[in-house]
């Protein structure tokens, strides 16, 4: 199999969008996504917007230091809806380093108006109307993300040692996994970050999917979400029906039955869940497949993205790693959650013996007692900086 680097080289979009470079001056910041540069950014730019305004109008020190005042009770301000605007826009793009560009556009657009806002509305209400249409603009003309398992049958059979499971695809084709850096997100976000729930929205119409997110999720009263979104309260009432409906059916067609839809609001991960994670982990690390054959759903599914192809069912699974991904035997796994889920980063040992390198994102979907779901993503370049993970092992 090819290297990480050959990998991902094939697959991965640029590393900075024009966003992004507007707002970093060079060597500022890294990577959109990396969760190290954003709040920077952001500060950097009204700083520089202020300054230059005073330079402009050749304001003295004492009204400069009260502009500089009231600049920062504006960014302090709008930097306490940041954590909650991202997993919204998480939730409208299927991708947190497309979420991070929008947080900051949403950002930007609402310090550059802020002297227009009247109070008519809440200001988390105001910011949310910013935020949507920003998200409706990244949307327009632009296809739907989703996981394997949403767009084809699961492989026929079996695949033979040495036989390849495709070509990779572009990453913005793909759902992309959501790090949980606080437990406490688990608990209070767990619904909306689940991948079932995330790829269920994204096959709605942006403006549903908009409204199924600010009304179910975020609890914005129907009146609120219709006056951010330029509508009427019925149409808001007509648009989340369709909008629940359509995703129940969608979840229901592609998850197994031991799987909660994502209208169903999941508990957080238990005791149970957790330990048989740490069982999952344990069996891969030892390469005892038959072990891990046991921990799957009648019906788990085994994803590989960036490829297409996807595998139904513990002998599929098992089928897989002792044969196309022999190479994962004498692997270690680094716990992490994603999705409100358990998780764990997947180093391969290194040909010379002298340590681990990064190969795969694991994601579990656990239902009950059965893991019903292995969604592995082997962009390990974007994904394991995004979720703190080293990008190497030592013996």
């Amino acid at each position: 199999m090819r290297s990480a680097a050959a990998r991902t080289s094939a697959y991965v979009g640029p590393g900075v969008s024009v966003m992004a470079l507007s707002w970093c001056g060079a060597g500022s910041c890294s990577a959109p996504g990396s969760g190290s540069y954003v709040v920077p950014r952001f500060r950097i730019l009204v700083s520089m917007l202020t300054g230059g305004q005073r330079a402009a109008n050749g304001h003295g020190n004492g009204r400069e230091q009260g502009e500089r005042t009231m600049a920062d009770a504006a960014v302090e301000e709008l930097e306490r809806h940041r954590p909650e605007l991202t997993r919204y826009c998480y939730g409208m793009l299927g991708s947190p380093f497309d979420a991070d560009d929008a947080v900051q556009e949403t950002m930007v657009r609402a310090w550059r108006s802020s002297a227009a806002f009247e109070g008519r509305s809440s200001l988390r209400t105001w910011v949310y109307r910013i935020a949507t249409n920003v998200c409706l603009d990244l949307l327009a003309g632009r296809g739907r993300r989703a996981r394997p398992v949403d767009l084809s049958a699961p492989a026929p059979g079996p695949l033979a040692p040495g036989d390849a499971p495709g070509a990779p695809r572009a990453s913005d084709v793909w759902i992309e996994p959501w790090p949980e850096r606080d437990p406490a997100d688990v608990v209070l976000e767990r619904e909306s970050v689940r991948l079932a729930f995330v790829a269920a929205l994204q096959g709605l119409a942006p403006r549903q999917r908009a409204v199924l997110l600010l009304r179910d999720v975020l609890l914005l009263p129907a009146r609120d979400v219709a006056e951010l979104m330029g509508t009427t309260t019925a149409s808001v009432n007509s648009a989340l029906q369709r909008a629940r409906t359509a995703t129940a059916a969608r979840s229901a067609a592609r998850t197994p039955s031991a799987t909660p839809a994502p209208s169903e609001a999941p508990a957080p991960p238990c005791d149970v869940q957790l330990a048989l994670a740490a069982r999952y982990a344990e069996a891969f690390e030892r390469f005892d497949m038959a072990a891990l054959a046991m921990l799957l759903h009648v019906d788990a599914a085994l994803s590989l993205t960036p490829y297409p192809v996807w595998l139904r069912g513990p002998d599929a699974v098992r089928s897989w790693f002792t044969g196309p991904g022999v190479g994962c035997r004498g692997s270690r796994l680094v716990p992490v959650l994603a999705n409100g889920a358990p998780a764990y980063g997947q180093y391969r040992p290194c040909a010379d013996g002298t340590g681990y390198v990064p190969w795969a994102l694991h994601v579990l979907d656990i239902a009950g007692e059965r893991i019903a779901g292995i969604s592995t993503f082997l962009d390990t370049d974007r994904f394991f900086p995004r979720f703190g993970l080293p990008d190497r092992l030592d013996g």
